[in-house]
């Protein structure tokens, strides 16, 4: 589809103030529809396309872990095509992200298609932020399915209200984080919550919102978008891990601690009047 008939995405998605307040208590809220099946069969070929071809090149894209086992990663697809970059760079979905966290702005950390084959592994518990070294609360993930995705699929779960936690240990996403954070959920008796969802739908979560994925057992795959997101302003932070420095060095090029974190890769993409 030529890029001037694709959907412009820039429809306003209302958000409510309790729908406000349900992500600021939970670190998480479910939305329904916020793409139209319409649009995201516009997009879906585009964005699977550039999987696809990355899985035949076997492109790590110079990451340091390997997460093949629970799904395929595609990262700042906005790069690779001008018609993903529409997708990716939608003010309608800026704006949610901006009003659920209470901002005035948010730029984009980067995109990433996460595509979990059937048989694909669990995504063991874990928190984002450990790998981004962003000096702020106010970071935010768009989960969006291009396809309907039962909790045999790999649907995520979240265990509400545990973004206020501060004592857990900062790990990366591991067995050990898995075997860590299942031991606090039980001896807490936490709640999880947990979501099917339609293509169009979307689950926004907080960077420090406690999460995994279930495994991929159906005989389809579970085909995400997802669209990181912060604050206009915030600074990079002095790293603290290893993951934090490649993220400074990948997604923040020639900006150093202290520097606000607005590079070339990290464009405005919603602004407040």
């Amino acid at each position: 589809m030529p890029l001037d008939q694709l959907p412009d995405l820039s429809s306003d998605y209302p958000i409510t103030k309790d729908q406000h307040d349900t992500y600021r208590r939970d670190g998480h809220i479910i939305l329904r529809g916020i793409a139209s099946a319409e649009e995201v069969q516009a997009f879906r070929p585009l964005i699977t396309g550039i999987v696809d071809e990355m899985a035949r090149a076997k492109d790590r894209q110079g990451r340091i872990s390997d997460y093949s086992a629970m799904f395929t990663q595609v990262t700042n697809m906005w790069r690779m095509n001008d018609a993903v970059r529409r997708f990716v760079f939608s003010k309608r979905f800026a704006k949610i992200a901006a009003d659920l966290m209470g901002v005035n702005g948010v730029r984009l950390y980067h995109d990433q298609a996460l595509i979990k084959e059937p048989g694909g592994k669990p995504t063991p518990w874990h928190q984002d932020y450990y790998y981004w070294p962003l000096d702020t609360e106010h970071t935010i993930t768009m989960w969006m399915p291009l396809v309907d995705v039962s909790r045999e699929m790999g649907s995520m779960n979240f265990v509400a209200g545990s973004h206020r936690d501060s004592a857990f240990k900062r790990l990366p996403i591991s067995d050990t984080s898995q075997e860590y954070f299942e031991r606090i959920i039980r001896e807490q008796q936490s709640e999880i919550r947990s979501y099917e969802l339609r293509a169009g739908d979307a689950t926004f979560h907080s960077g420090r919102m406690l999460h995994a994925a279930h495994g991929n057992g159906s005989k389809k795959r579970r085909e995400v978008i997802t669209i990181i997101y912060y604050a206009d302003g915030t600074r990079i932070m002095e790293p603290d891990n290893e993951h934090q420095k490649v993220d400074m060095e990948v997604f923040h090029p020639g900006l150093k601690p202290g520097n606000i974190a607005a590079s070339e890769l990290n464009p405005l993409l919603y602004s407040r009047p």
